[in-house]
């Protein structure tokens, strides 16, 4: 049985999903998942363990119920993006090589053909009802078996499927409801992309896991949102640094009176943490000034699950994500392999933890790779301070520029670009060049009229030489995933 399911049975009574159709308690939740596994397995497909299903919902009751039923026929499951294409959806149906989709009505336009084309049944939820009133035993479910099949971001190639199996799955989520504490009184708001594991883990897996209640947004409205703290709705909300943006901006909108509700609404949170992406000290500040909390900085992946986190109780360091979660160990490690003691001295963060993945899928290359003696090799860069907290430095890939016999931190300059009055956001990367290696070149989306020669100016007294951009690029917006993480790529054909 999976874990989550196991929990459920201990809060059958309590509320688990509100959606804009109702609420639904623990034991309804039990009760439609099985339907629609027995409804599944009625239809006699030989599904194995190592086979999924994908399912293509609106982040609602339903989703969820659709997740747990996959599960209890022993398949795992590939969650597919609400905003996908059809392009990215056949990639991902062709590159996982299942059998099933169910989607719910709104999709099915762009479904049928899909799947016709590639030989896959197609079904829709609100037709999920099996058409026996024998119920058929379920088969047994194994921790080692796969759980999800999650795809990357794509920030810097085509999206890689990652598997994780339901040991996995129950270690990132056990870690985090440790560290966070996550109890059954608590409830949550879910307005994050249910295919990434900000979504579907660290709100979702947790609250489920507690025996908590989960409100599903359709989509993030910043009123929405305000509305539920407003009503003392939350104990807790999950957010990435582009939602707190727009929650600042709703608020600066309304009236000193209705401002000061807001705030005082806002304090009575016990917990607001920020993840996914690089979260300005300029958001960090205003936000704190305007709700009273020290968002909570967090540091993870698709492959792991959440690694780092700053404290529940104490210091939150500006900047940085803080230190490795319960069960989980992280090491620096330098060019040359040799792992960092020194504080202040960058290297990849490499961790080793119950929480990592199993594989890439069907991609052995790339998954022996991305291992050294079974340490994760995540690919990012970081730097750790005497008290042992962690700085993230960016992508090695991306986000490490090397230029004039120097490694700059495309984030560090990103970090000091948004304290500038005129900027209100940037991104910055490198540019091949023959006589530096690379250039700096930075899009930013301005708030105002600004020139280049004024914004470097300004640089050249908060920065090193070497450090200061070369190129500049005004932009009416930068290019983004759904999790609010510019890709950098584009960013590059920008400038």
């Amino acid at each position: 049985m999976n874990f989550l399911i196991r929990q459920a049975l201990s809060h059958l009574s309590r509320r688990a999903i509100t959606d804009p159709k109702g609420s639904y308690s623990y034991q309804t939740l039990l009760n439609t998942s099985q339907e629609y596994a027995q409804c599944l397995m009625a239809l006699g497909l030989k599904n194995t363990p190592e086979k999924g299903m994908a399912f293509w919902l609106e982040p609602d009751f339903q989703y969820v119920a659709v997740q747990w039923a996959i599960w209890q026929t022993r398949s795992f499951a590939v969650p597919i993006a609400v905003s996908h294409p059809a392009a990215e959806v056949e990639y991902i149906l062709t590159d996982s090589q299942v059998e099933i989709l169910i989607c719910s009505s709104s999709f099915e336009n762009i479904a049928r053909p899909l799947t016709e084309k590639l030989g896959i049944k197609l079904l829709i939820v609100n037709q999920l009802q099996s058409p026996f009133s024998q119920k058929n035993p379920l088969p047994v479910l194994h921790p080692s078996d796969p759980a999800l099949l999650i795809y990357t971001s794509g920030t810097t190639n085509r999206p890689k499927g990652v598997l994780t199996t339901h040991a996995h799955l129950e270690s990132q989520i056990r870690t985090l409801g440790e560290a966070w504490e996550w109890k059954a009184e608590d409830r949550t708001l879910n307005i994050l992309p249910l295919h990434h594991v900000h979504g579907i883990v660290n709100v979702l897996g947790c609250a489920l896991f507690a025996g908590a209640s989960c409100e599903m947004l359709p989509k993030f409205e910043a009123k929405t949102v305000w509305d539920n703290i407003l009503e003392e709705r939350i104990t807790l909300f999950m957010a990435v640094p582009t939602v707190y943006t727009r929650l600042i901006e709703f608020w600066e909108q309304q009236s000193p009176e209705k401002q000061e509700l807001m705030s005082e609404k806002c304090q009575k949170l016990r917990l607001m943490v920020s993840g996914s992406a690089a979260l300005p000290e300029t958001v960090l500040r205003r936000w704190q000034e305007i709700s009273g909390h020290i968002l909570l900085e967090r540091y993870g992946m698709t492959e792991t699950g959440m690694i780092l986190s700053n404290p529940l109780y104490g210091n939150r360091k500006v900047g940085f994500v803080g230190k490795p979660l319960p069960n989980v160990q992280v090491r620096l490690v330098d060019e040359a392999g040799q792992i960092i003691i020194e504080m202040e001295k960058a290297g990849e963060i490499q961790v080793r933890s119950p929480s990592v993945f199993r594989e890439y899928w069907r991609k052995p290359e790339e998954t022996a790779k991305s291992f050294v003696e079974n340490w994760f090799l995540t690919g990012d860069v970081a730097e750790r301070d005497a008290d042992g907290d962690y700085r993230i430095l960016g992508r090695k890939s991306s986000d490490i520029i090397k230029t004039g016999g120097y490694k700059v931190s495309a984030l560090e300059i990103e970090s000091v670009l948004l304290q500038h009055f005129a900027i209100a956001e940037c991104a910055v990367v490198g540019l091949a060049d023959e006589m530096w290696g690379e250039r700096i070149a930075v899009a930013f989306v301005p708030k105002q009229e600004i020139s280049t020669e004024d914004l470097r100016n300004w640089l050249k007294t908060q920065l090193a030489h070497y450090k200061i951009p070369t190129i500049y690029v005004s932009v009416l917006e930068l290019p983004r995933n759904v999790m609010g993480k510019v890709i950098k790529a584009k960013v590059k054909e920008l400038v």
